[in-house]
């Protein structure tokens, strides 16, 4: 991301303070055009897609964020939310399962949240490409691929959404500001790809 420009005299703010205001108001707007949970992804792609564009110099305001979620939530964007809820509503209803005393159920509730674990990475990964603006299928199908060659990659993806549910589960009001960070983090690690890193969006 860029942000190293030098702070001018009187300016109280630098451009990477500026940069993290507008990860906030981001992620607020993400917060918000979250709530009807079948447009996460899209509104998590979009997010990604507008800090994408700090990297050349394009504004990362809440009202690009705005402009460029107008131009989404098309049928392809809420069809990739409707699976992204019914994988989680299969995942909690087959950890239930397991903890009902079913033969195997340890055994089965790792594996089911190991297969939970990877589906999320994906699932993350593929907002954090720019494909996702316009091909969901694409964006998935790389992200699969990135998440075992990008072992390294994957795990900060974990870690990222480990600490914005953290943030969320101690204080509540903190849910409407983790998506901007969870946004940040999924860019950086897509762009960190050496194939990926000259990858543009015209969001």
């Amino acid at each position: 991301m860029s942000g190293g420009q030098a702070r001018e005299t009187g300016e109280i703010f630098g451009p990477r303070m500026t940069l993290f205001a507008d990860v906030l108001s981001v992620g607020v707007c993400t917060a918000l055009a979250s709530l009807p949970v079948v447009t996460l992804p899209a509104a998590l792609s979009t997010a990604c897609a507008v800090l994408r564009g700090a990297r050349e110099d394009r504004p990362a305001t809440a009202g690009r964020y705005l402009t460029a979620l107008r131009r989404r939530l098309r049928p392809g964007d809420l069809a990739a939310g409707t699976l992204a809820l019914t994988g989680v509503l299969l995942l909690w209803a087959d950890l239930a399962l397991a903890r009902a005393g079913l033969p195997g159920g340890p055994l089965f509730a790792v594996v089911a949240a190991a297969l939970g674990g990877y589906a999320a990475v994906v699932g993350l990964r593929a907002c954090g490409r720019p494909e996702s603006l316009t091909d969901w299928r694409a964006a998935v199908a790389g992200a699969a691929r990135d998440s075992v060659r990008d072992a390294g990659g994957s795990g900060l993806v974990l870690l990222a959404l480990a600490a914005a549910v953290m943030c969320a589960w101690m204080l509540l009001p903190l849910a409407f500001l983790a998506p901007g960070p969870l946004a940040m983090a999924l860019t950086a690690v897509d762009v960190r790809m050496p194939t990926r890193g000259r990858a543009t969006c015209d969001a």
